[in-house]
């Protein structure tokens, strides 16, 4: 069997504020999304501008984040959040669902789409291309954090989470 790494969560901390390995990711998934898409956009000689990635980028950041947020909130512990109504914003004690997620990117992408005046089958054809990057970075920053592990198993390359 493979041991878990056991990597810290925690890049590096100074007093209360702590950059993380699960917010880096996010952040280099955006990243890599928004260069991926601009190549994309230059290459199929599409009419978007610089400026309209950046802003899909932002527009899909945002989706991610709140639909991820909402979702988690809304379809695992509605009742807690209820009578708890400011954990809602405490995103630092965890809590983010794909399907929220996807919702949110969906429902963005297609303000975006409508405000800039770009099919929304072009948006989405460029964001579909670009989603499993984000994705693989999310996986990897969801390793570190060492959640989302499979269900028990006994083959020789099997990991053992703690």
């Amino acid at each position: 069997m493979i041991p878990y790494p056991n990597i810290s969560p925690i890049i590096v901390q100074i007093g209360p504020l702590a950059l993380r390995w699960y917010g880096l990711m996010y952040l280099i998934g955006l990243t890599s999304a928004y260069f991926f898409i601009r190549n994309r956009v230059t290459k199929r000689e599409l009419p978007m501008t610089a400026d309209h990635v950046y802003d899909m980028i932002v527009f899909g950041a945002l989706g991610v984040f709140l639909g991820g947020r909402l979702g988690y909130v809304l379809f695992y512990n509605l009742p807690y959040y209820l009578q708890n109504p400011l954990k809602i914003v405490a995103v630092w004690e965890g809590g983010m669902s794909f399907h929220g997620g996807l919702i949110g990117v969906l429902a963005a992408l297609i303000f975006f789409s409508y405000r800039r005046g770009i099919p929304f089958i072009t948006i989405a054809d460029l964001a579909a291309a670009a989603t499993p990057i984000g994705l693989g970075f999310g996986r990897l920053g969801n390793f570190i954090n060492g959640e989302l592990f499979g269900r028990p198993t006994d083959v020789p390359w099997c990991m053992v989470f703690p």
